[in-house]
């Protein structure tokens, strides 16, 4: 089969994994943010529990898990995180509604959401070293997240509603990657990814 070794045992997978978990991302990404962003009611995080558990976050730890074992740290790194964020979140909201958590204050779940945003601060550093569509990518998500604590912290809607707009600029950006890998394993060429800032000699 193609990307795969011609060997049955000891089969060495060479497909690229990260389409798989940046459209998890993405896509997850994007449901969160049209609600974030006023664009679809809040009720309907009730959708998103079930794609951020079974999509951004276990297509993300799969993918983490092969990128691993095909020796990207930078790739590990990113998918097991975000993969474990979605699963915070989802975890987040059920523990939530179940009342299985006391009233969570806003300042906290904004200090939890800057947090992350400054962990995608450094990981758009490395970003910027491999391509314009992650870099974009990551420049909004670590965007994203300082909007959406600062809404949570100052309990401030119109905050709340920039950071979706960032989300849904990011799950772009991260929809476009996948597509482009996707597209450029078929032919390659095809979709432009744009240059990072470094190149190995």
């Amino acid at each position: 089969m193609t990307g795969e070794s011609d060997s049955f045992l000891g089969k060495v997978i060479t497909s690229d994994p990260a389409p798989l978990g940046l459209a998890g991302f993405a896509f997850t990404t994007f449901l969160l943010s049209f609600i974030n962003a006023g664009w679809l009611p809040a009720e309907g995080t009730g959708v998103v529990v079930p794609l951020a558990i079974a999509y951004g976050g276990m297509a993300q730890l799969i993918t983490g898990s092969w990128e691993m074992r095909r020796g990207n740290t930078f790739g590990f790194t990113a998918f097991t995180s975000y993969g474990a964020f979605w699963e915070f979140y989802a975890l987040l909201v059920l523990f939530g509604n179940l009342h299985m958590v006391p009233q969570m204050p806003g300042t906290v779940v904004g200090w939890a959401l800057i947090l992350w945003g400054l962990f995608t601060l450094y990981m758009w550093a490395g970003a910027l070293m491999l391509n314009t569509a992650l870099n974009l990518t990551f420049l909004f998500l670590w965007l994203a997240f300082f909007f959406l604590g600062a809404g949570a912290f100052y309990s401030n809607i119109a905050l709340t509603h920039v950071g979706g707009y960032f989300g849904v600029a990011t799950a772009f950006w991260a929809a476009y990657t996948s597509f482009a890998i996707v597209m450029n394993s078929i032919r390659p060429g095809t979709i432009p990814l744009g240059p990072g800032l470094a190149r190995r000699k």
